[in-house]
């Protein structure tokens, strides 16, 4: 159950360290022939996300800060389960760790 936000937009969730905040992709509900599927049928969400916002990178043994390796508006693939709910009106968002993400798709 993702927790109901008390912010207007998403734009006020500045993730933190190597936090990734991202959109999951919405499954098709409609066929390209017309035909409706059943919430059932879509209920498992799609592993591709776009990337909505990073935090500055968390610090390594040394003290230095290591970058996350995703930016704004790249096309992710996460695993199926996983990441931390944010819902924002009808909207719904996800914070995974940077080391969560499976690849970086490039098209």
């Amino acid at each position: 159950q993702a927790a109901q936000a008390t912010f207007k937009s998403i734009k006020a969730v500045v993730p933190l360290l190597d936090r990734v905040l991202v959109r999951r992709f919405k499954p098709e509900t409609k066929t390209t022939s017309g035909i409706i599927l059943p919430s059932s049928a879509t209920s498992s969400p799609l592993p591709e996300a776009t990337v909505i916002a990073t935090g500055p990178g968390a610090p390594d043994k040394t003290g230095a800060v290591r970058p996350v390796s995703v930016q704004a508006g790249d096309r992710v693939l996460l695993p199926g389960w996983g990441g931390s709910p944010i819902k924002v009106g009808e909207e719904e968002y996800f914070l995974f760790r940077d080391s969560e993400i499976l690849a970086k798709i490039q098209e």
